[in-house]
C-alpha cells in the first residue's frame, strides 16, 4: 500500500516528541507516480519552526538492510568526524516501529543534484567532487571499527574482486579478452599496493548535492568502511563530463598523490559493474538482462581492441591515465543498476530489492530478497487542522530542495 501523507506525518510525530507538523507532501517516486513500486515511501515535512525533515519507511526487507546500515555509519560520523569534512551529512532526528520495520526521520538537507555527465560537466562542481571524496578518504581509521563496521584490507579487497571475476566467468558468457584483462590486472601485484582508507562505499552522482556550483550534503552512507579508495572514484570514469578528469585531478592533488594506480583500479570496478549485471541475469534468470550484458562486455571488448595502449596492468603497456580511462569508456553503454541506494534520501526512485544480492560485497554470494512491491492507492490530501497537504505548486519553498534527480535508475 502507499501510505497518504498524513499518515506519513503521524508517524514523523510518533518518532520525534513535540513535533508539529504544519505540511508535508509525499516526495520521490510516490509523488511522481502513485502506486510506483519504490526502495521507500516517503515525505517531505515543515514543522512550526519552519525546519525542513524527511521522513522514510522502507517498502522492502532491502530497504529495511540498508536504512539500518546507514543508520549504523550516520551514528559513527560524530560530531568529530562530521567537523573534518567540507559538507553536510544527513541527521539522524527519531523512529518510529511499524509493522516490523520503522519509520525514520532525518534532517533535510538543502541542494541540488544532477545526473553524472551534468554533475561532472562543470569544472568548479567537479573539483569540489574530488575534494569532497578526498575528505572522506581522509577521515581516521579507527572509528570505522569502533563502530562495527565493515574493514578490508587491501589484500582482501583483492581477494573480493578475483571471486567476483571467477563466479563471472563461471556463466560462460565472459569474453575470453575481458577475462584474461581482468586477470592480468590481479595477478599484478603492484596493482594491490595501496593503504586501505575510510570510504563512502556506493558513491554515485547521486550521493551529491549541490550549492553555489559546490559540494554541500553528501547521502547514501551505507556502505561506509574502510576499504579501497578507488571503489569511491569508479563512477567518474564512466560520465561523459569533460570535467571528469578534473575531479580525479583534484582528488589525487588533496591526497598528495599517495596511490599512483589507484585510477587503474578504478577502471576496474567500473568495469566489473558488467560482471555484477550478468550475475544479477544469471541469478535471476533472466535473459533479457543476460543478453544486455553480453552486448555490453562485446562493447568492452571492442574498446580495449581500440586502446591497446591502455591496459590495466603495466605488464603488457603503459599505464592508463585518466584521459585513457574516459577514452576507453566513452562508448561503453551505461544505465547498469547499482548496488547502493546512495542518493535515495532524496528520490526513493527504485526498488534495491530487484537487482538481488548480487550487489552486495564482491566475495558474497547471497541472492538478496525478491522484489518489493507496493500497489496503487490515492493518497488522503484532506486538510485537517494545521497540517496541509499540499502540491508541488503550492510547496514552492522547498521546490528546490526536493528536486528529482536525473540518473538512470
Amino acid at each position: 500500500m502507499v501510505r497518504s501523507p498524513l499518515t506519513l506525518a503521524a508517524l514523523a510525530t510518533a518518532a520525534v516528541p513535540g513535533l508539529d507538523v504544519v505540511q508535508v507532501r509525499l516526495h520521490g517516486t510516490v509523488a511522481r507516480s502513485r502506486g510506483a513500486s519504490g526502495a521507500f515511501e516517503s515525505a517531505l515535512l515543515i514543522d512550526r519552526d519552519d525546519r525542513a525533515l524527511i521522513i522514510r519507511v522502507p517498502a522492502s526487507q532491502a530497504a529495511e538492510t540498508e536504512q539500518s546500515a546507514d543508520l549504523v555509519a550516520l551514528r559513527a560520523l560524530t560530531v568529530g568526524n562530521r567537523s573534518r569534512l567540507p559538507f553536510d551529512v544527513p541527521q539522524f532526528v527519531g523512529q518510529a516501529p511499524l509493522s516490523g520495520t520503522r519509520a525514520v526521520v532525518y534532517e533535510f538537507l538543502e541542494g541540488d543534484s544532477f545526473d553524472a555527465d551534468a554533475l561532472t560537466g562543470h569544472a568548479g562542481v567537479s573539483g569540489s567532487i574530488g575534494r569532497a571524496i578526498a575528505a572522506v578518504h581522509s577521515l581516521p581509521t579507527a572509528f570505522v571499527g569502533t563502530a562495527g563496521l565493515p574493514q578490508q584490507s587491501a589484500q582482501e579487497c583483492r581477494t573480493g574482486t578475483i571471486t567476483l571475476i571467477d563466479r563471472a566467468a563461471t556463466t560462460g558468457y565472459l569474453p575470453a579478452a575481458i577475462l584474461r584483462r581482468w586477470e592480468q590486472a590481479t595477478d599484478d601485484d603492484g596493482l594491490w599496493q595501496f593503504a586501505p582508507c575510510v570510504v563512502h562505499g556506493s558513491l554515485s552522482a547521486d550521493s551529491f548535492l549541490i550549492t553555489d556550483d559546490s559540494v554541500s550534503g553528501v547521502l547514501g552512507w551505507s556502505a561506509l568502511s574502510v576499504g579501497d579508495p578507488a571503489r569511491d572514484l569508479h563512477w567518474l570514469l564512466s560520465s561523459r563530463g569533460a570535467a571528469g578528469e578534473t575531479a580525479v585531478a583534484s582528488y589525487a592533488s588533496a591526497r598528495q598523490g599517495n596511490d599512483p594506480r589507484i585510477t587503474q583500479r578504478a577502471m576496474l570496478y567500473a568495469e566489473l559493474e558488467l560482471a555484477r549485471w550478468l550475475l544479477h541475469g544469471t541469478d535471476t534468470r533472466s535473459q533479457g538482462i543476460v543478453d544486455d550484458a553480453v552486448a555490453m562486455l562485446d562493447g568492452l571488448v571492442d574498446n580495449v581492441h581500440q586502446a591497446t595502449s591502455h591496459p590495466l596492468s603495466p605488464a603488457t603497456g603503459p599505464i592508463l591515465d585518466v584521459a585513457g580511462v574516459e577514452s576507453m569508456l566513452k562508448s561503453t553503454p551505461r544505465g547498469i543498476p547499482r548496488r547502493d541506494l546512495g542518493g535515495s534520501m532524496h528520490t526513493d526512485a527504485y526498488n534495491l530489492s530487484e537487482f538481488g544480492g548480487e550487489f552486495e560485497d564482491d566475495d558474497e554470494t547471497g541472492s538478496g530478497s525478491g522484489p518489493g512491491s507496493s500497489s496503487s492507492s490515492s493518497a488522503d490530501d484532506a486538510t485537517t487542522g494545521a497540517l496541509d497537504t499540499v502540491g508541488d505548486t503550492a510547496f514552492s519553498r522547498t521546490d528546490d530542495q526536493a528536486r528529482t534527480r536525473s540518473s538512470s535508475e
